[in-house]
């Protein structure tokens, strides 16, 4: 028999007043989701990443591969370019003994007005022009031929301003030029116009 004024004995790690706490949940299946949900995330920004980077590249190859008419103006980032004139094939350029400069081949010497359609000065550079041959080769402007035929080789032009340069591309002797490429730095994507 039970005393009704003897007080109720407890077992040991129980409490008659209160509920057992709660059980612990597993945390587990919170940091697997949460890894899974960050991989995911990963995956999809890479993918949105590469397809943007994809359709840059074939905008680019796009407009490089696109020519102008010839005699029209061609604009690349902040410079517009115009061929004013080509002159038939050469073997050397220059007057100076010293700087005079023979080619491997032959000069097809490009005169060219640069303007920059910008809002402020801008560095143009020679050496990132490209002539382009009717079997779709680039090559590259000849530095020391050029320094015979302008006077600078790296001009800074303001906004609105023009400057006239000549470029030298040497070349395989026969070679028929179709094009110039257009640089407004190393980098930028280009601009292609016909030189016929």
């Amino acid at each position: 028999m039970t005393n009704p004024q003897m007080p109720q004995q407890s077992w040991p790690g129980t409490n008659p007043h209160y509920p057992p706490p709660p059980k612990k949940r597993a945390v587990w299946p919170w940091v697997l989701g949460g890894f899974c949900a960050f991989v995911l995330l990963l995956f999809g920004g890479c993918v949105a990443l590469l397809s943007s980077a994809a359709d840059e590249v074939a905008e680019s190859a796009e407009k490089q591969t696109s020519v102008s008419p010839a005699g029209s103006e061609v604009r690349d980032g902040k410079f517009g370019f115009v061929v004013t004139r080509v002159e038939p094939p050469v073997a050397s350029v220059g007057d100076n003994q010293f700087l005079k400069k023979d080619a491997q081949g032959e000069f097809i010497l490009v005169h060219v007005d640069v303007s920059n359609t910008g809002d402020q000065p801008q560095t143009y550079f020679g050496d990132n022009q490209k002539l382009v041959d009717a079997q779709g080769r680039l090559y590259s402007n000849d530095t020391a031929a050029e320094v015979n035929l302008n006077k600078n080789l790296v001009t800074e032009i303001n906004p609105g301003n023009r400057i006239s340069v000549v470029l030298a591309f040497d070349v395989p002797k026969g070679t028929t030029p179709t094009a110039i490429e257009f640089h407004d730095s190393a980098f930028s994507g280009g601009a292609r116009v016909a030189l016929r």
